[in-house]
Order: C-alpha cells, then sequence, then structure tokens
C-alpha cells in the first residue's frame, strides 16, 4: 500500500503525459505534446503483440484482435476462443496496479464474426492523508472499458469491423466532505483487414496483410461541471506485412506499424508557455480535432510527422507450436519518447496458448512504466476450425 499525499496522484493517473511533458521541457518545445484521457486504452494488453514492439493492426487474427483490429476476427481459423491477460504496472515501484483483460470471440459463419472484451486498469490502494497525524482515507483508483465489435468478410480476401466502447474513468478522489465523480464516455472504431492468399515463390510461400484501424472516436471526458474536458485518445493505426513460409514446419511473419492521434496538438497561443484554456485546443469538438490534427501543429509539416510513430516487429513459429517474437516502437523526442524493445515466446497446445512478453525501454529521455514487466496470456480456442488460406 501506498501512503500518498493527494498531488502525487497525479503523477500515476497518466504515464503518457508525464514523460511526455518532461520532454518537452528538456527540448524547448513546451506544450506541444498530445495528451490525452485514460491513456490506459493504448496500453498493449496482450503479450502477442507486445511481444512483437505492440503492433496488432496487421498480424493475424487471434484472441486479442478486439484492441487492435476487430476486422481479423472474421479471419479466425477458431470457431470460438476465450483469452486472459494480466499486465503488471510501474512493477518497479509497486506491486498492486496492473491491466486485466478478457476478450471472448465467436465466429459464427465462415464471413463473419462477434466479439467481446473487458478491460480493467487498477492503481492499486492509496492513503490520503492531510498531514501525518490524519487518519487515513482509502481510495481504490480505476478506469475500465467494455466494448462490442461485429466483423464481416466483404470479399474473400478482405474484411471490415465495427466496434462500440464504453468508457468509465474513475480517478477523482474522495475526500471525507465531498463525493468523488467517475467520468464516462463511448466510442467506436472502424477496422479493415485484407490477407491475400498464400503465394508462391522460387524458395519459399508467402502471404500479404495489411490492416487499419481508426479507434477510439467519441466524446470528451469530464469528470464534472467545471472542470475541463480531456479528449479520448482517438487514434488512426496503419499497417503491413508479410509471411514468409519456408516449409510445413517454418514460418517467419514480419510487420511494420505506424499510429497518429488524431488529436488537436496543443498551442501556446500568447506565447507565454502556457496553453491558454480558452484555446482551441480545449473547445474543439472531437469531430472538428481529428480532421485538424492532420494540419494544427505549429512547427508545419515537420511537427506533423513527428506525432506518428512507428513500430517493427517479428514472429517465428516452429510447428505452429513454438513461437518466438521481436519488436521495436519509436516515438519522436520532442512527442513523449517512448522508446523500447521487446521479446517475446508463445506455446500451443491442441486448443491452449500460453504467451509471454518482455520489454525493454531504450529512451535517453524517459523510462517505459513497463521496462523489465513480463506480461503474461492465456487463450482457449475450441469449436470447428477454419482454413487460413
Amino acid at each position: 500500500m501506498k501512503k500518498l499525499f493527494i498531488p502525487i496522484l497525479l503523477g500515476l493517473v497518466a504515464f503518457k503525459s508525464v514523460a511526455q511533458e518532461d520532454n518537452a521541457g528538456n527540448t524547448g518545445i513546451e506544450n506541444r505534446v498530445i495528451t490525452t484521457g485514460v491513456p490506459f486504452i493504448l496500453i498493449g494488453a496482450d503479450p502477442r503483440a507486445a511481444g512483437m514492439g505492440d503492433i496488432g493492426v496487421t498480424t493475424s487474427a487471434d484472441a486479442f484482435s478486439q484492441q487492435w483490429n476487430p476486422a481479423k476476427f472474421a479471419f479466425s481459423t477458431s470457431k470460438q476462443g476465450i483469452g486472459i491477460t494480466y499486465t503488471p504496472y510501474l512493477s518497479k515501484l509497486v506491486n498492486d496496479i496492473f491491466l486485466g483483460n478478457l476478450t471472448y470471440y465467436n465466429r459464427i459463419n465462415e464471413r463473419s464474426a462477434v466479439a467481446a472484451s473487458f478491460r480493467y486498469f487498477s492503481q492499486g490502494e492509496i492513503e490520503l492523508r492531510q498531514t501525518p497525524d490524519d487518519v487515513g482515507l482509502i481510495v481504490k483508483p480505476n478506469e475500465l472499458l467494455f466494448d462490442v465489435s461485429y466483423s464481416l468478410r466483404l470479399s474473400d480476401r478482405f474484411s471490415m469491423g465495427v466496434a462500440g466502447r464504453y468508457i468509465r474513468s474513475d480517478l477523482k478522489l474522495q475526500t471525507s466532505i465531498e463525493d468523488a465523480n467517475a467520468a464516462s464516455s463511448f466510442a467506436v472504431d472502424i477496422s479493415g483487414y485484407y490477407q491475400s492468399e498464400e503465394i508462391p515463390y522460387n524458395d519459399f510461400d508467402g502471404r500479404w496483410r495489411m490492416g487499419f484501424n481508426i479507434s477510439n472516436i467519441g466524446p470528451k471526458l469530464k469528470y464534472d461541471e467545471v472542470g475541463s474536458e480531456s479528449s479520448l485518445p482517438t487514434n488512426l493505426a496503419l499497417g503491413g506485412g508479410f509471411d514468409f513460409i519456408l516449409d510445413e514446419y517454418n514460418k517467419i511473419g514480419v510487420s511494420a506499424e505506424i499510429n497518429k492521434l488524431l488529436v488537436p496538438t496543443p498551442s501556446d497561443s500568447n506565447n507565454d508557455g502556457k496553453i491558454d484554456r480558452n484555446d482551441d485546443y480545449y473547445n474543439e469538438s472531437f469531430v472538428s480535432g481529428m480532421f485538424s490534427s492532420f494540419g494544427d501543429a505549429p512547427d508545419g509539416f515537420s511537427e506533423e510527422l513527428k506525432e506518428v510513430t512507428w513500430a517493427l516487429g517479428a514472429e517465428y513459429w516452429y510447428q505452429d507450436v513454438f513461437a518466438f517474437r521481436g519488436g521495436y516502437f519509436n516515438e519522436s523526442d520532442v512527442k513523449g519518447s517512448r522508446k523500447f524493445a521487446t521479446i517475446g515466446a508463445g506455446f500451443r497446445y491442441t486448443a491452449i496458448n500460453i504467451d509471454i512478453s518482455y520489454l525493454f525501454s531504450t529512451s535517453k529521455l524517459a523510462n517505459s512504466p513497463l521496462d523489465g514487466t513480463l506480461r503474461f496470456g492465456l487463450t482457449f480456442n475450441f469449436g470447428d476450425t477454419y482454413d487460413e488460406y
């Protein structure tokens, strides 16, 4: 249990904003790092994607496609599946902050599938005191989401998916004289996925994959009537990949992915080093903000490019039983400096998959809260199987 004063909680609420704002100060670009509410939505919840540098929009379908690209479920090789994951958070400092995820999918027929998932981010127990002699008040801030999705093959090789999501953020601290109110919102995802047929080459067969996902499109969060609103982490993900099918025992998949938050870039309209609370950054609607986010950076196109993150990942399967994974994720130093390398492994036995991953922070400016963290996942697949090709 942590004994903290009230202001310190802010350091645990938004992992991304803390690191990014510090980096902005080091580079001289104040208040241009994009921050949002409920950043836990962007944490990679499953160890398969986490082992490949948080790449998931273009990889093959699995039980955890709900977070990355729901359209992939229409290409699932199993009729039904349940996935469970556990991700410790800030594990080098505390032991009761974690992200849990539960997912279920059902491929209704050869062309469509439905899925649902529940994600819970616990920030542990916090003991609040105004003075050292006060009787401590125990609070348990947390955030959660529940979503459902439907995916449909529009052709033999291309599918699209749509997801609806309810989000609840209970971070406002309760005191002895005031009750805490949770903020809530809803969002939708629109995604697409392409998987080619198996193509024969000279020394191997291959298969192309491509995908996109516009996620978390929805109204801003607001905790009370007088407080400012926080944008949801609306995100555009684009990716492509290729499977090297060397023989019946060996397969290597390589993937690349880029992401951009569709949220306005903060600006210092008064040139005083601070964001004006009356600035358009706070007043712009979420729909307008999505479109303006492609051209509102104060330094123009060069700064817009710095808001794009990229990742590379690879996965090797032997006999569809053992998997080894690796990846790298990169973000500009002036936009957050999230840089990390990942490794992972998987084991498949009949209908059960076991996956783990490990993250190494490589940034010189901001250490990842997940540095040195093992992530665990367990999947149960059951029912009829479908041909992937």
